[in-house]
């Protein structure tokens, strides 16, 4: 927010210069980020006027003007096109010095004396660009009046950063507040009283989202002559706020947008047909904005129209079409409150950043409208003449915001800034920032909450008010006092630091990607999961909640493979969205991995294999392990989009009867790396962390003194039989005393049927207290065989 000092103490005047300002403004939170003069440094610039203008007798381009400065007419080439007799111009005298140390001096052009400068407003440092003609001063600007004077270019622009709290700080109005409330000053507001009703006309105006646009008012003006230059005052008001002067119209509505802090819009009235309406775009409507852009609207944007079609982007830009020229002798003022979540991305959708949409964004004061016209229509009928009509309002006053109470008592300001203030200096701390206090008991009040403070809506920011007006630099400094008691922990309830150290150890590094991913890539990776869709996207790549870790990982490896890093280890600890709606979203923690290029890092004595699907599945199984309950783990075949049909698994967790899936691990599929550009092959895993720090305690068994027995099988199975589901037939029928069951060998080939392998298979059993014969342990060998043979199809190999 760009604005001048002179502005700002039409409405508070406080004895401090610009710097002193600036101080008091920064610390009372509203940051600022320069002070800078409003014009460059010159002297000796007046106002003149222009007497004569003749074709110069050598140069097509150039013109002799005779130029009253208000001592002495005197004689000046000029070659701007716009140089007439009668113009009021700024004239640089002998010996003025310009802006960049340019000095006036007596000189001939083409063999005409000239003796002094016609300046143009870039040649003062009032404009960026380059200027085609001479500055045009107004017909009553007095002669021989010093322009710095005159214009009031003295003083300073200050620039304040404002954060996306302070909406109400988008104004003059707001910042006088702050100021003055900081200073114990008062707020001198420009005297507007309500309009003279002149015309009895008015405009048709209805509202089809009362939700999204509860208040909607209107105002036609007749007869008005927009003929009439903005005047100097305004437009130089506007110049120090980085507003460019257009027209009467649109200066005087971005005057009082900058003034009050509430966007207005003018129309010109003949243009418009029927009605105006605010309502939702529909597919294929378009829009050639004022910035002559044409706008493809998307369903459901918030527009304002008539019975044609769309007339602006609703809190953002307004039509082409519809907007005021030379010609216009009617205008449609029209002032809304739109809700911030109406309109959040939609400048950003379509590349509209205004003044306007950074407003409506951040929030506007709901009871601004008719204050905001008013004055529009008071400086539109001074101005341009004209005759007003009465005001049209549409208004849901269920749809506009409530009036927020909150209790609050002295003790807090104590409690939370460590000093403590009287009651009395609080109340009236509070009552000069626009707070109105009701007491409820001894040093306690219910504070309402005025209109243009929605970011405040709890005891804390009351707090912080107080705090930024006492003064930030006046709090004591105290050493923090905090009483921690140790916390119980459970010894089974693993900790995610465990699991990150884990694959730490295991050469993984942590990644941290956003929570936010393209559409496009989670529908390629994650097709059947449904994550809500953001309404205030960063970017189009980042507009939907991840449902999953591997998006995230998955760019971040194609990040590292782009950049000559072949081999990557990659895991991510962080929250997943699932469901199609934002009010039923489920947050789960998860972590996941991404892995390929060598199994081990280069060196002279590692060998360059690549990883594989076993590699990972290690990986996830010490992850299994930190808990103890191996047992309650299972890796089943399966198949998922995103992963190869032939190298992928879920993890599955069984709890008595209970089986629940708890992650995925595979390879990620041929297709869908050729889509993404992944020319290596792509290991990926993913768990819940919930039910992966979900532990065992550790138990004791007594050490057997008597030896363990065992012996190895080698059975065959078809191909794709599972092996551990023969190992969960081997151990619930091989005996009480069986205490291990593990494969070590897996064989095809000579000997065995096609389509079949061989598993060697070690079985050992061990009695606590006595020593096992052969007669037992033949019938649980018989047993086992008898039962992999019955559920699995297996045989003993000959």
């Amino acid at each position: 927010m760009k604005f001048s000092e002179q502005w700002l103490r039409q409405w508070v005047a406080p004895e401090l210069d610009a710097a002193g300002i600036a101080h008091r403004l920064t610390m009372a939170g509203l940051e600022v980020d320069a002070v800078e003069p409003i014009a460059p440094a010159f002297n000796n610039v007046v106002v003149g006027v222009i007497e004569s203008a003749e074709q110069h007798p050598d140069a097509d381009k150039l013109r002799v003007c005779q130029v009253n400065d208000g001592t002495d007419t005197w004689q000046i080439v000029c070659g701007a096109p716009n140089a007439a007799a009668g113009l009021k111009v700024a004239v640089a005298r002998i010996g003025a010095i310009l802006p960049g140390d340019f000095k006036i001096k007596k000189a001939k052009l083409r063999g005409v004396e000239s003796k002094g400068m016609l300046c143009g407003a870039s040649e003062l440092g009032l404009e960026d660009e380059p200027s085609p003609g001479i500055m045009e001063l107004p017909a009553d600007a007095p002669l021989g009046a010093d322009l710095r004077e005159w214009l009031q270019l003295d003083g300073s622009i200050i620039d304040i950063d404002i954060t996306p709290n302070r909406g109400d700080c988008f104004s003059i109005r707001g910042i006088a507040r702050d100021l003055a409330a900081v200073l114990k000053l008062e707020v001198t507001a420009p005297r507007c009283a309500a309009s003279d009703i002149t015309s009895e006309r008015v405009f048709p105006t209805k509202v089809a989202l009362p939700e999204q646009c509860p208040r909607l008012l209107t105002r036609v003006v007749e007869n008005v002559d927009l003929s009439q230059p903005t005047p100097v005052w305004m437009q130089e008001q506007l110049r120090c706020s980085g507003v460019r002067s257009i027209d009467l119209v649109v200066d005087i509505t971005n005057y009082v947008m900058l003034e009050l802090g509430q966007p207005l819009h003018g129309y010109d009235l003949e243009r418009l047909e029927e009605f105006l309406e605010v309502r939702a775009a529909q597919q294929g409507e378009t829009l050639q904005t004022l910035d002559g852009q044409q706008q493809q609207l998307t369903a459901g944007t918030l527009i304002i129209a008539d019975a044609k079609g769309p007339l602006g982007i609703a809190g953002v830009m307004g039509g082409e079409h519809s907007g005021v020229s030379a010609s216009t002798r009617t205008v449609l003022l029209e002032a809304a409150f739109f809700t911030p979540l109406a309109l959040a991305g939609t400048a950003r959708r379509y590349g509209l950043h205004t003044d306007a949409s950074q407003r409506f964004e951040r929030g506007v004061d709901h009871q601004l409208q008719q204050a905001a016209i008013e004055r529009a229509t008071q400086l539109l009928t001074e101005l341009g003449g004209g005759s007003a009509g009465p005001l049209s309002e549409v208004v849901s006053s269920t749809h506009l915001p409530a009036v927020t109470s909150i209790e609050f008592k002295a003790s807090e300001v104590e409690r939370l800034l460590g000093v403590e203030l009287p009651a009395s200096y609080i109340a009236d701390v509070l009552a000069r920032l626009g707070f109105s206090l009701r007491e409820n008991g001894a040093e306690c009040w219910t504070v309402d909450v005025p209109s243009w403070r929605f970011d405040v809506s709890q005891a804390a920011d009351l707090v912080e008010e107080i705090a930024r007006v006492y003064g930030y630099t006046e709090l004591p400094s105290r050493e923090p006092r905090i009483s921690v008691a140790p916390r119980a922990s459970r010894e089974a309830q693993l900790g995610v630091a465990t699991l990150q150290q884990e694959l730490v150890s295991r050469g993984y590094q942590e990644a941290i990607t956003y929570s936010f991913v393209a559409p496009e890539l989670q529908q390629q990776v994650l097709p059947d999961k449904h994550a809500p869709q953001l309404s205030n996207p960063l970017s189009v790549e980042m507009s939907v909640m991840r449902a999953g870790l591997w998006p995230g990982l998955i760019k971040a490896q194609l990040h590292n493979l782009n950049r000559q890093q072949s081999r990557v280890r990659l895991f991510e600890v962080g929250l997943t969205f699932e469901g199609e709606r934002a009010e039923h979203v489920d947050q789960i923690e998860r972590i996941g991995g991404i892995v390929c290029g060598s199994r081990l890092p280069e060196g002279w004595n590692a060998s360059r294999e690549g990883v594989d699907f076993f590699d990972v599945k290690g990986d996830v199984e010490a992850l299994l392990a930190l808990g103890n309950a191996q047992a309650e783990w299972r890796f089943e075949p399966a198949e998922h989009p995103a992963l190869h049909p032939g190298q992928s698994a879920r993890i599955v967790r069984v709890n008595g009867s209970d089986e629940s899936v708890v992650g995925w691990l595979g390879a990620l599929h041929p297709a869908l790396r050729a889509k993404l550009g992944i020319k290596v092959d792509t290991f990926v895993f993913e768990l819940d962390v919930e039910p992966l720090c979900r532990g065992q305690l550790p138990h004791f068994q007594h050490l057997s003194r008597y030896p363990e027995v065992r012996r190895d099988l080698a059975l065959v199975v078809e191909e794709s039989q599972p092996v551990a589901e023969l190992l969960d037939q081997l151990r619930s029928s091989a005996g009480e005393w069986l205490t291990d069951v593990h494969l070590f060998d897996v064989y095809q080939g000579k000997g065995v049927a096609e389509g079949h392998k061989s598993v060697a298979l070690g079985l050992t059993w061990q009695h606590p207290s006595r020593t096992l014969n052969d007669s037992e342990i033949e019938q649980w060998v018989a047993d086992a065989v008898d039962s992999a043979s019955q559920h699995c199809g297996a045989t003993l190999r000959g």
